[in-house]
């Protein structure tokens, strides 16, 4: 077997690299060893590529490179082992257009409406010359539309009950305690009780899963056809055996498309909200962009806009949430750029890498949307949501999201940032999240 460059850093040094200062660290291993790279993960060699060809190839040699699910099951956890990212094979396969006809067609059309007018409620209730962190408000709002489009909750107490679980889980497990403890030390995490990082964790996760469980027992017993949730699809659908799905496997497969509203949507547009607030003519011309379409535009009017799609993708681009693709498992013999890789070898697809390659995006460094109005790039090249069989399910549906909030903010509010330094960033897993939560204040409303 010949790989492909092996990283001589030792693995504790790099792992301290990639926690302070991930970003600098991946573009030394890339300025070093190019493209396509090995890091040795004990015996196990883990390549990570991140040039298109590569990431082609990830894709179309199915055969050969298998997207197990078995790299997504959580040991620490006794709840959830069903969900989209651990089931693998057939299952997966079929599960997937199941969860995905929430975010489609009529559906996400008919979300649009109710985006705008949260969004306005949400930014409307902060005080005029307070400071705020984004990042906070943005969660907010994501998290609530991703409540209503599951689990079609939209007020009462079932619906604070579960949004105030998530905000906690989600907030926890970004807190430094937890990155301290629980990453740093094998011992924390050992789950003795509610009071120690990895019980509280747990406990956190058995409360937002038995309220799943109920949600759904409760549904079952209603059974309304008319209803366009994603809860009441996977109520009424049948498994690829033609049985109806359980209790536990629906309960489990709501969990993700809530918890990942972070991910797909509320760190990106935390950073477009930076950046539009830091680069003034970029600011001006979505203005001028958004404010053409009158008072009150339809948000189908407002997502089509080519301006404010490309403000978005580059916003996807320059900071990629995730910086890597979903793992892969080589299962026999393949040929990848002129390597040979053999079984048991791991793949993964580098897409902060790939974003900042000088022969796609000269610049890779500086904000600049119009990029996405001068060139149209393959999925290889622009993969936001990773791609393939992996592909994050709720793409379409993150982006029109990333749009409608933009445009009710901008179009209303006249914001501005606190700090006048650049943003920091913050690594968790395999994202790099805006370390203050980017710090703005709201001077008042917009004059049309």
């Amino acid at each position: 077997m010949t790989l492909p460059p092996k990283v001589k850093t030792p693995t504790w040094l790099l792992k301290l690299q990639l926690k302070n200062d991930p970003l600098a660290c991946m573009d030394a291993i890339y300025k070093r060893y190019g493209d396509i790279v090995t890091v040795m993960s004990g015996s196990t060699p883990v390549v990570y590529v991140s040039n298109p060809s590569g990431i082609k190839q990830i894709f179309s040699n199915t055969k050969e490179i298998t997207d197990s699910g078995i790299f997504f099951r959580d040991s620490t956890l006794t709840v959830g082992q069903q969900g989209i990212l651990q089931i693998d094979g057939l299952v997966h396969k079929h599960r997937r257009p199941l969860l995905m006809k929430a975010y489609h067609g009529e559906r996400m059309n008919a979300s649009g409406q109710l985006i705008c007018k949260l969004t306005e409620k949400i930014i409307s209730q902060q005080a005029i010359g307070k400071t705020f962190t984004a990042y906070e408000i943005v969660l907010k709002i994501i998290l609530q539309v991703a409540i209503e489009v599951v689990i079609g909750l939209r007020e009462g107490e079932r619906y604070e009950k579960i949004k105030r679980l998530f905000t906690s889980l989600i907030k926890y497990e970004e807190s430094p305690l937890f990155d301290l403890l629980v990453k740093e030390f094998s011992f924390a995490q050992l789950d003795l009780g509610r009071w120690s990082s990895q019980g509280y964790r747990n406990y956190l996760y058995k409360e937002i899963f038995h309220f799943l469980y109920n949600e759904v027992q409760e549904r079952r017993k209603q059974a309304d056809f008319s209803r366009t949730d994603m809860l009441s699809d996977l109520i009424f659908a049948c498994d690829e055996t033609g049985k109806p799905l359980n209790d536990e496997e629906v309960r489990d497969l709501l969990f993700l498309p809530i918890f990942a509203s972070r991910d797909g949507a509320a760190h990106s547009l935390t950073w477009c909200l930076y950046w539009i607030h830091r680069l003034r003519d970029i600011r001006e011309r979505l203005l001028e962009e958004l404010d053409s379409l009158g008072k009150n535009p339809d948000p189908m009017n407002i997502v089509a806009l080519p301006y404010l799609s490309a403000v978005c993708n580059e916003s996807l681009r320059i900071h990629s949430s995730p910086m890597f693709m979903l793992s892969r498992l080589v299962e026999s013999p393949v040929e990848m750029m002129g390597y040979e890789l053999i079984p048991g070898t791991v793949l993964i697809g580098n897409i902060y890498s790939t974003h900042q390659r000088e022969d796609l995006y000269p610049e890779p460094k500086q904000f600049k949307p119009e990029r996405f109005l001068e060139k149209k790039f393959s999925p290889y090249e622009f993969l936001p949501f990773g791609g393939g069989a992996r592909n994050c399910i709720a793409a379409p549906f993150a982006i029109f999201q990333m749009k409608l909030v933009l445009a009710t903010i901008l179009s209303n509010y006249k914001l501005a940032l606190v700090n006048k330094r650049p943003e920091r960033q913050k690594r968790f897993d395999d994202q790099c999240h805006p370390k203050s939560g980017v710090k703005m204040v709201t001077y008042g409303r917009r004059q049309h």
